[in-house]
């Protein structure tokens, strides 16, 4: 029996298996064994060719990965909201290569995707899936483009990406696993686990694990265990976006927004454009740049003055010392302190080191050594 076959076997087993306390350490088993039979799976897809992939570069300041069935409209999206010339027609698949945009927007070069229309089980392999999930794996935020007449494409787009370990909105669990030599495996948790110790033990043993300690810092269910202990997962935020909304008449509005609420999705959060008439457009590049939490940091250049024209982007939570390495050169390597003005600092002009955390619009000046 060859490994798909033993993945089909083992999913078929978890669904046809209720879950509850009596069985939940056999699903733990059977989830931890499926998630190292797929691992196997990959190495082997990717030791063997498995197609060209693609490779797409990154530029800019942060890159957005639109992600859709065929023929949502999103080539038309990015030639609208950006410098790309993407083939666009009435036909399935047009999309054949990653075509990278470039977004200008406050200040920023935001890199959009127009990745191939992902088609059901693009996860394992079905039309070059994984290559063109692997794409979405890099990308800083995922932009679902859902048409106004199929809300329902969102779950299976969902689905289609977590198979390839993407997590949409979610932080990484607090899981680490620590190899020992002897005395078997000891589970420490800082909360109240709702799982059973055992289950988690043997969750760790079907992963390889004889002798380790484990410690866990956040309730988990398994799935989130098995995560935390492959620690190969991408956590990206995304949004929603419902394209062709000028097809529609007003009445029809309310059951959109049902099937909106029925995938979780509020519709007061969801973005409503018609690409092809470009409305809503200037809503959606507002929101991107927020869900990627950019800063402008306007530098003081000795003898010019401040720049706010270019401002250097960074993201939030960044420090002096990633603006440092993002300029790269004599401002990384011969670093001296910093003068902040802004929302960061006390006063202005206060002197800083590279652990300073920044604020948007604050003006950086860095002296270096001669």
């Amino acid at each position: 029996m060859g490994l798909e076959e033993e993945i089909e076997d083992i999913e078929q087993e978890i669904a046809e298996t209720p879950y509850n306390k009596s069985t939940e350490a056999h699903i733990g088993r059977l989830k931890a064994k499926l998630a190292e039979k797929k691992e196997k799976l990959e190495a082997q897809q990717s030791g063997s060719g498995g197609g060209p992939g693609y490779a797409v570069e990154k530029h800019g300041d942060a890159t957005v990965a639109l992600v859709g069935f065929p023929s949502v409209g999103k080539s038309t999206l990015i030639n609208a909201m950006t410098n790309a010339d993407s083939e666009v027609g009435e036909y399935e698949f047009t999309t054949l290569n990653v075509n990278p945009g470039m977004l200008q927007y406050r200040g920023a070069n935001i890199q959009m995707l127009d990745v191939p229309g992902l088609i059901e089980g693009a996860a394992s392999g079905r039309g070059g899936g994984q290559e063109v999930l692997s794409v979405v794996r890099t990308a800083d935020l995922v932009v679902f483009v859902l048409s106004v007449f199929e809300i329902d494409q969102y779950e299976r787009l969902y689905e289609e990406l977590y198979a390839n370990k993407v997590r949409l909105d979610a932080e990484p669990p607090r899981v680490s696993v620590r190899k020992k030599h002897k005395d078997g495996i000891s589970v420490n948790a800082s909360v109240d686990l709702d799982l059973d110790r055992d289950t988690i033990k043997n969750v760790l043993r079907e992963h390889g694990y004889v002798n380790a300690d484990v410690t866990i810092g956040d309730q988990v269910d398994i799935d989130q265990l098995i995560d935390g202990i492959q620690d190969n997962r991408e956590y990206l935020p995304s949004i929603v976006t419902v394209n062709k909304a000028d097809l529609i008449e007003p009445e029809y509005k309310e059951t959109v927004d049902e099937n909106l609420r029925a995938h979780d999705i509020d519709p007061e959060e969801a973005i409503f454009i018609s690409a092809h008439e470009e409305r809503g457009l200037d809503v959606l590049k507002e929101r991107i740049y927020d869900e990627l939490g950019l800063m402008r940091i306007y530098m003081d250049k000795p003898g010019r003055g401040v720049d706010r024209d270019e401002p250097l982007m960074l993201f939030e939570g960044d420090t002096v010392g990633d603006a440092c390495e993002k300029l790269g050169g004599r401002f990384e390597e011969r670093f001296r302190f910093a003068r902040v003005t802004g929302p960061s600092a006390q006063h202005d002009e206060q002197q800083v080191g590279r652990d300073h955390e920044l604020a948007d619009e604050d003006v950086l000046r860095i002296l270096v050594d001669r």
